[in-house]
């Protein structure tokens, strides 16, 4: 495993920003200003959620990856910038999934703050654990925690899940479950990383019958060191 893609250092990661000094309580993206509760991944320490807004086109001019007027799940919400930001950007129905129950307060905090509590609801779910069996979603998105930890490794927070995938189970479960979760027309998204295993997740849609398609690809850097996500549909 190169230090690119180490579990150990995506760990360490996670525990020094619940207790940096600068962490704040509310923080401003894309021209808001976001409640942060503890125990939540915090956007401004990492460039990745101004790269999913720019690539879902929920900021700019990029192309919108959602049907304005139509439904949106979000897996993973986190703050729920994404969901809230969805809402706003017009989808009328907005649901934002966390397993992490600081996340789901976190979510339905912001969606006050910015007016979409009536059109957001927020569910403490693992993936799509806890959603209605007959919902159907014109867009479902994942913002994955994309770095690869042994099959046996057990976080010790919550707030671990927000960066790794033991063995990538929860990746193998949403390659499989997410398209039945659409609306007619719809489209199943992945945000994935090169931090994490591509040829490894391309496997394991191919065992599940799925066909990954990139969407979107954007580099940037991250502190020092330059980064490639990767957004993919998930057909089949």
């Amino acid at each position: 495993m190169t230090e690119h893609r180490s579990y150990l250092r995506s760990l360490e990661r996670s525990r020094r920003s619940l207790t940096r000094e600068d962490r704040p309580e509310v923080f401003a993206m894309a021209g808001r200003e976001w409640d942060l509760l503890d125990g939540v991944f915090a956007p401004p320490f990492s460039a990745t959620t101004g790269i999913a807004l720019d690539v879902l086109g929920l900021t700019g001019d990029d192309e919108p990856r959602y049907r304005p007027g139509g439904s949106f799940l979000e897996i993973g919400t986190g703050t729920g910038i994404i969901a809230v930001s969805a809402a706003l950007a017009g989808c009328a129905r907005v649901v934002a999934a966390d397993i992490s129950t600081a996340a789901v307060r976190n979510t339905a905090l912001n969606a006050v703050r910015h007016g979409v509590g009536d059109r957001l609801r927020a569910v403490h779910s693992d993936l799509f654990a806890a959603l209605d069996a007959d919902e159907r979603f014109d867009t479902v998105y994942w913002h994955s925690n994309f770095v690869l930890a042994p099959p046996d490794y057990r976080p010790e927070t919550q707030h671990e899940i927000a960066y790794v995938d033991p063995g990538y189970q929860a990746h193998r479960r949403y390659l499989s479950e997410a398209p039945g979760l659409l609306a007619e027309g719809g489209s199943a998204l992945l945000q994935f990383s090169d931090r994490g295993d591509v040829a490894l997740l391309h496997e394991m849609a191919d065992s599940c019958e799925r066909e990954l398609v990139v969407r979107d690809r954007r580099r940037f850097l991250e502190g020092a060191e330059e980064l490639e996500h990767i957004l993919f549909e998930i057909r089949g």
